[in-house]
């Protein structure tokens, strides 16, 4: 297959992509900064820039007949509390979350429309689910690519191309160098702190990106997709079923708990 991922400068893009390219399939890795790798191709974008996106388009079609993947996996993390972020923070992070991802879509899906077929999934993560302490705008963020995710599937249906949200717990990344972290206030700063090394804790105990890697392989043998799939460890996907049963307040309380916010 001929298959484009973004965000393969590191992390799980990187990974995924050397995964992918080592099992034979044909990979094009999107990346501000170009990836040192036999295995993919690397063409220098800034996806929030749509001249950038087409691009990159444009220069795959040209040796390659048809796109058959895209994985929108590159992102960022935001860290602060609400009260504190600035308007210049927030449109950073959906620039890149959501309308990056978007511009990716509308590159590709001309070509999956005329071949009939495509698979296309939005890397998104199990707190986007719920709303996250010092990490409202990410869950937003991933929230809104969700929805737009979920609208497009119908979308897109009839030409058989096939979208879904691929929620991820904490994997093991250095995506702490990358936050956009805000100035935390006073009122804040002893809470945040606490809740700020748990969060960073939880990364570095987090999945391999190579287990993620043969998710997504595993997944694009699917024949068919739900709009939504989940993986990471039990503690955090437990979340997102309990946050539906539970009443809010109880949810809440344990959220608190599981945050040592207590």
């Amino acid at each position: 297959m001929t298959i484009l991922i973004t965000g393969t400068s590191a992390g799980i893009g990187f990974t995924l992509a050397n995964y992918l390219g080592k099992k034979g399939h044909t990979v094009y890795g999107l990346s501000r900064k170009n990836a040192d790798s036999t295995y993919f191709k690397t063409i220098a974008t800034d996806i929030t820039d749509n001249a950038q996106v087409q691009n990159a388009v444009k220069e795959i079609l040209k040796t390659e007949n048809r796109i058959d993947v895209l994985i929108n996996n590159a992102g960022m993390g935001m860290v602060g509390a609400v009260e504190d972020s600035t308007q210049e923070e927030i449109l950073k992070l959906f620039n890149l979350n959501l309308v990056g991802s978007v511009q990716m879509m509308s590159a590709v899906l001309p070509k999956m429309r005329e071949q009939k077929s495509g698979k296309i999934i939005n890397i998104s993560s199990i707190g986007s689910e719920m709303g996250l302490p010092f990490r409202g705008f990410y869950s937003a963020s991933k929230s809104a690519l969700d929805k737009v995710t979920e609208s497009i599937r119908y979308e897109v249906s009839p030409w058989n191309i096939q979208v879904c949200a691929l929620h991820l717990g904490d994997i093991k990344t250095n995506i702490a160098e990358n936050r956009v972290r805000t100035k935390v206030s006073e009122p804040y700063q002893k809470t945040f702190e606490k809740i700020y090394a748990i969060m960073n804790s939880h990364v570095d105990e987090g999945t391999e990106p190579l287990e993620v890697a043969a998710y997504i392989e595993k997944l694009l043998e699917k024949k068919s997709w739900k709009a939504h799939f989940y993986f990471g460890k039990f503690g955090q996907k437990i979340g997102i079923p309990l946050k539906w049963i539970l009443a809010q307040n109880f949810y809440e309380n344990l959220m608190r708990k599981y945050n040592k916010m207590d």
